[in-house]
């Protein structure tokens, strides 16, 4: 394991989380340790892993915002939201449970997913123009697990861990996006029988659509796009909840449908 004496790279703590991830091991944050850790040592981590997951394999299939309502910032304590990258392996079909002993500590969280119909290239993206290149608007639930101890992190440290990236899962029901109010799509998250929590899209930077475009344009900064096809899970709409086996957790959108998962 990389320590206080180890001279740090972005190799190292890509190859440090993906390890965490394997063994199920959670390790200390890495912003104590390399006190130079900043974003772009960061980012350039998260893409290394990325890079590391497809050459072993794995698809590119889309991108994650994390860290965009109020809830989740006050939650992790921090203030900006983040991007990471989702591949096939992430994606659970309907009716999968969630495989909790392959995972260190899963929480839950409901999301507002688009499906992208074209190609979406920043910088300098807006809402509006990030719409155009939905094809559709669909309900989810992510299952997050971060690679750091306690899920204490900077956000450094949790960009280069790919957003605590673990699974994920999207409704059925596939809405055309003209014709919603996706500031006003309210959902109620529910875990065991009772609804613990609600929120409507307003909580995604007062409207989902700004979170596209963040991405388009944060991505245009490392010389990428977002392409025909992939989805983007727009970030947890409440507060995530733990997710033990046995658990049940659903979300019900106002249009979007429900979403069950269940843990084992």
């Amino acid at each position: 394991m990389a320590g206080p004496e180890r001279s740090w790279t972005s190799e190292i703590v890509a190859e440090l989380l993906l390890d965490a991830e394997a063994r199920r091991t959670p390790t200390e944050g890495i912003a104590s340790r390399w006190p130079e850790f900043d974003l772009d040592a960061a980012y350039r981590a998260q893409d290394l892993a990325v890079r590391l997951r497809v050459a072993r394999g794995e698809r590119i299939v889309g991108v994650k915002l994390g860290l965009t309502s109020v809830a989740k910032q006050r939650q992790m304590h921090v203030d900006t939201p983040s991007i990471a990258w989702l591949t096939d392996t992430m994606e659970l079909a309907p009716g999968t449970a969630v495989p909790t002993d392959r995972l260190i500590h899963p929480r839950a969280e409901p999301e507002i997913v688009f499906v992208l119909g074209s190609e979406l290239c920043g910088p300098g993206v807006t809402a509006a123009r990030a719409m155009q290149s939905v094809a559709s608007v669909v309900g989810g639930i992510e299952i997050i697990d971060s690679r750091f101890t306690g899920f204490s992190f900077t956000l450094p440290d949790v960009v280069a861990d790919n957003n605590s990236s673990s699974r994920y899962i999207t409704g059925s029901l596939q809405l055309p996006p003209d014709g919603l109010d996706l500031a006003l799509e309210g959902c109620l998250l529910e875990v065991d029988g009772q609804v613990v929590d609600s929120a409507t899209g307003a909580a995604i930077l007062g409207n989902p659509a700004h979170a596209l475009a963040f991405a388009a344009n944060e991505l245009a900064k490392r010389g990428q796009a977002l392409e025909a096809g992939w989805v983007v899970l727009t970030g947890g709409l409440t507060e995530a909840v733990p997710l033990h086996p046995g658990s049940r957790v659903a979300a019900h959108f106002t249009h979007l449908g429900s979403i069950v998962i269940k843990a084992e």
